[in-house]
């Protein structure tokens, strides 16, 4: 592979503010499996007597759109306009979801209602800002053909004013192989970027799209790779052979795997990977960050920015949303915040380093 040359430059707060404008004059479809995110906020003060776990006395609960919903939730918390293309419930929890993202902004025209298949829900139960334990209410079986369907004739109404689109499979059933099909044929046919959140227990077939974002337990998966070893730092040459493994069965444009606390790892064709370290100052909930890397990526790179560009922007956001409790998104000014806080320098070793002033 060849060796990318950088040079030492940097990513300032002025070409942070110019893409985020940009942002806000394109759009971006979202298709995915939608999630209810139902919070339950208390305190622990004593063990139960019946078994040894903590009472949680209930203090009050709140609710946030998670999985696709959280993502297209994302992008207008980034004021780029964004579109939905999912399933729910007819049931409360599908209204109150319904609600919540017209209250974000999101169009909800491709927000298909299902009379036989409930909303998903995430309950997670929190005490002294901790989990305390999730409780999760779904269904996994496969979208039938007629609403697959259906979401598609949607999505298709609006692809050719679109810019990008992200898949986001959380394995509910929605993203089947033939939708899979379906839209990255349409987007290859236009030119669109196609950006997907892989769920590899799934096995579809995800070659040729624009950009894939695994976490490390994700890439080590959809490299069918059976060793334990693999560590979370981008220098441990277990994990490159899996990224580049990744690189070379499904020929993705680019592909970004996400490490938590090590940062990302930036990969495209027939370049060296890039470590680009986390700036997360203080990780209070990694509920939802995903979501946030492939919705400010996806913004980023639509708008004009380089690969490495979108990286370093979107590592910057999921450095936010870290920093927050529950399933959360980031503003521009949040974003803009960060980057004066703390402005990145690209090295020549193919190492992304961020030094505080």
């Amino acid at each position: 592979m060849k060796k990318e040359k950088h040079g030492l430059s940097t990513l300032p707060v002025a070409r942070v503010r110019q893409l985020l404008r940009v942002a806000q004059r394109r759009r971006i479809l979202v298709v995915g499996d939608s999630v209810l995110d139902q919070f339950v906020w208390g305190r622990v003060q004593r063990i139960s007597p019946e078994a040894p776990v903590p009472v949680v006395e209930f203090d009050h609960e709140s609710y946030m759109p998670g999985g696709a919903a959280n993502v297209a939730r994302n992008l207008t918390t980034l004021r780029v306009p964004t579109a939905l293309f999912s399933v729910i419930g007819r049931d409360e929890s599908g209204r109150r979801l319904r609600k919540l993202l017209v209250q974000s902004g999101v169009d909800c025209e491709g927000l298909v209602e299902h009379r036989g298949r409930p909303t998903s829900i995430k309950t997670r139960i929190i005490a002294q800002r901790q989990q305390v334990t999730r409780l999760d209410r779904e269904t996994r079986e496969e979208l039938d053909p007629v609403t697959s369907k259906a979401i598609l004739c949607a999505l298709e109404e609006q692809l050719d004013k679109a810019d990008g689109v992200i898949v986001s499979d959380y394995g509910k059933g929605v993203i089947t192989q033939w939708l899979l099909d379906e839209v990255r044929a349409r987007c290859r046919a236009r030119g669109i970027w196609l950006s997907l959140d892989p769920k590899p227990a799934r096995r579809l077939n995800l070659s040729r799209l624009s950009l894939i974002t695994p976490n490390r337990q994700e890439a080590v998966e959809l490299a069918r790779s059976v060793d334990a070893r693999v560590g979370a730092s981008a220098s441990d040459p277990l994990l490159r052979d899996v990224a580049a493994r990744i690189m070379a069965s499904l020929n993705p444009a680019l592909l970004l795997v996400t490490l938590g606390e090590h940062g990302m790892l930036l990969c495209q064709r027939e370049q060296v990977p890039i470590h680009v370290p986390t700036v997360a100052r203080e990780v209070f909930d990694v509920s939802g960050a995903g979501d946030t890397v492939i919705a400010s990526f996806t913004a980023a790179i639509v708008s004009g920015a380089s690969p490495l560009e979108a990286a370093i922007l979107s590592n910057h956001a999921a450095g936010v949303v870290v920093g927050k409790l529950g399933t959360a998104a980031v503003t521009p000014e949040q974003l803009l915040e960060s980057f004066d806080r703390e402005p990145t320098r690209l090295e020549e070793s193919g190492t992304v380093a961020s030094r505080k002033r």
